[in-house]
């Protein structure tokens, strides 16, 4: 399986973000979801909502449709959720594409080196509500060709089995235990510019 089991409409509006970029603003567009789901694309596409989880596995299947190979990276974070990424490269950099409910842990240029620059550039946008800076580390970029069986990118069901297999593989340091221990809260102004548009669970 490669994109077969979308249908030729569905195609059609994905081959229509044309880039990398063009992805990220249809994720941009739509609102962010807070419910406990692992939608496939498919259904992010019909539902046109998603999570952090949710819209990275879109984006992935969006690059796969656009000819790149569709990969996650995880981050690992400290009293705080993981972010899931779609990443990819152009002219030997990387990119990433992404869901949040933060303002600044979406979008990023091809312009770094490595895995580890790339990771690194989430760093000051990446806190809790307590301001504290959360991000710790990040995994091997993961293909999700490995769940083609699965029909990750069309099924009905919930894809729980992409989100279990970032949990479970290694992920690589990106602080020393003494840089962690030095780490100060965010800045009030910065903290404040991340929670553009966040949205927060209603009972």
């Amino acid at each position: 399986m490669t994109t077969a089991n979308f249908t030729p409409l569905e195609l059609r509006r994905i081959r229509a973000f044309k880039t990398p970029y063009g992805i990220q603003k249809y994720l941009d567009d739509i609102p962010y979801h807070l419910a406990d789901t692992a939608w496939s694309p498919r259904r992010v596409l019909r539902e046109g909502t998603a999570h952090c989880l949710e819209g990275a596995i879109f984006a992935a299947a969006a690059l796969r449709v656009l000819g790149h190979p569709p990969l996650l990276l995880d981050l690992e974070a400290h009293r705080d959720t993981d972010h899931v990424l779609a990443v990819f490269q152009l002219d030997g950099h990387w990119g990433a594409l992404a869901s949040s409910n933060y303002s600044g842990c979406r979008y990023r240029e091809p312009v770094y080196r490595t895995l580890r620059e790339l990771a690194m550039s989430y760093f000051d946008t990446y806190f809790n509500l307590a301001r504290e800076r959360t991000l710790r580390r990040y995994s091997r970029p993961v293909n999700l060709r490995r769940f083609d069986a699965h029909e990750w990118m069309t099924s009905e069901k919930d894809v729980w089995m992409i989100a279990e297999y970032l949990c479970e593989i290694s992920h690589r340091n990106l602080l020393t235990r003494s840089q962690e221990k030095r780490l100060n809260r965010i800045d009030l102004r910065n903290f404040e510019a991340g929670l553009v548009r966040h949205r927060t669970k209603t009972y």
